[in-house]
């Protein structure tokens, strides 16, 4: 047997749910250029950060090498290629300090 429900006073189970999301669980703020996701700490030089993105490129394609040597087919294709365009720009970023080293 079905409980009685008064419809002046019951909730719907799914409005319920939505009324305390929309309460508990605020949607989180877009990052925009006041609101970012992490920024260089003040007095960082440009030639720490160059450093700095030069390290990470490299890490980032030992990663996709690594997690390549474990696929297969199309998927290991796509993380090879990843791997392709990271070292390209880590190579665009290694001309780029070997011109201005050049110049002083």
């Amino acid at each position: 047997m079905n409980p009685q429900k008064n419809e002046d006073t019951d909730l719907d189970s799914e409005a319920a749910r939505r009324a305390l999301d929309y309460y508990l669980n605020p949607t989180p703020p877009r990052p925009n250029l006041d609101n970012k996701l992490w920024a260089l700490q003040p007095g960082v030089s440009s030639t720490e950060a160059h450093d700095h993105a030069l390290a990470l490129l490299r890490c980032a394609a030992a990663t996709a090498h690594e997690t390549a040597v474990h696929q297969d087919g199309m998927t290991r294709e796509i993380t090879l290629a990843l791997m392709h365009m990271v070292n390209m720009a880590r190579a665009l970023l290694e001309h780029k300090q070997a011109v201005q080293s050049e110049g002083k």
